[in-house]
Parts: structure tokens; sequence; C-alpha cells
């Protein structure tokens, strides 16, 4: 009995690992590019990003895994994007209500996480197919692949732009080249990151 509990939870806790590291969405899959991007210029904005995209992703992933059976389908991606635009538009009330100062700050990216093929990209590959706890803990994964990822991006350009973290002076901002706040700093320190991580990932 142990045993079965044991490799019950190894097997669930590699779900959420692979979601996290071995299919990391962004330094990976390169899926999300827009808002990765878009989003990254501060590390509390990637981070923002990441945890409304995660929650989107989880309880997307729970109610098409309990209604797989019902959609027919011809209208099935269709059906997934009203469950999405559902919850994003859920999220979207809460962070305008809670925490209005970030969601300013990512402006038309988050009514963007409806079109974002990471969240669409579960729902077909993996909630349509799996049973609801597992689609939970993939959406877990994935999500925190991405949020990972994205705050990562966001701390390397908010270092390197702004001589700041999270927020919060370092006292190297006059010493710090502007360009990586900007589009072209943004894919040098993505691309930067994914070379790390994917060295990593071969170790």
């Amino acid at each position: 009995m142990a045993n079965k509990i044991t490799l019950f939870l190894k097997d669930k806790l590699l779900l959420v690992w692979r979601g996290v590291v071995k299919e990391n969405p962004t330094f990976v899959l390169v899926l999300g590019m827009c808002p990765t991007l878009g989003t990254t210029t501060s590390a509390e904005n990637g981070f923002g990003m990441g945890v409304a995209t995660m929650a989107v992703l989880i309880m997307s992933n729970m109610v098409i895994s309990l209604i797989k059976s019902l959609i027919p389908d011809k209208v099935r991606i269709p059906a997934f994007i009203v469950v999405i635009a559902s919850f994003v538009t859920v999220i979207q009330m809460l962070m305008q209500a809670y925490v209005p100062s970030l969601y300013d700050s990512l402006g038309v990216f988050i009514p963007l996480i409806v079109v974002n093929c990471i969240i669409l990209g579960r729902a077909e590959a993996f909630a349509s197919k799996n049973g609801v706890f597992d689609s939970a803990l993939d959406g877990v994964g994935i999500g925190l692949g991405f949020t990972l990822a994205l705050t990562l991006v966001g701390v390397v350009r908010e270092v390197l732009g702004s001589g700041s973290i999270f927020g919060y002076s370092l006292g190297i901002a006059d010493y710090m080249p502007l360009v990586f706040v900007l589009a072209p700093g943004g894919f040098l320190a993505l691309g930067f990151l994914m070379v790390l991580f994917n060295k990593f990932l071969k170790k």
C-alpha cells in the first residue's frame, strides 16, 4: 500500500515537474512569446502575468476536462475558447479590483490571455484527454514554468535596464543601458536565458 502511494505521488510530482522544466512553455517549447516579450519590462509585471495565466490555465483545464465528453467535435475549439475567455474575464475583474496598478501596467495583455497558445494548446493536448486532477496538475506545472520564465526574464531586464529589482533600486541605475527595458533587450535577455536553461537540461 505504501509503495502504491509513493508511486502515485511520484507520478503526480513528475507531471508538475515536466511542465516546469522539461516542457517549459517559454524556454523549451518557445510558446507565448507575445506576453513574454511584452510584459517582462520588470520582474513584478512578469510575475503578475505569469500568475494570472497560471490561474486561467488551471481553472480552464479542470472545466474542459469535466465537460470534454459533452462537447461535439465540430465545436470543440470554440467551446474551449469560451471556457478560457470566461476565466480570463474573472481574473481581469479581480486584478482590476485588487491590484489596479499591476492591471494598468499589463494593459491589453490580460485580455489577450484568451488567445495565448499555451492555454489553448494544453486544453487540446492534455485536458481534453485526461481526468480533472491530472489536468489541474498539468495546469500547475505549465503555469509555474511560464511564471518562472517570465519572472526570470523580467528580473534580468529590470536589473540590466533600470538598475532595480521588483521596484527596489540597487543604486546602479545611472550605469545601466536602457536598451534592456526596450524590445531589443527583451530578445537579448530571452535568448540568453533560453541558452542557459537548455544547457542546464542537458546536464
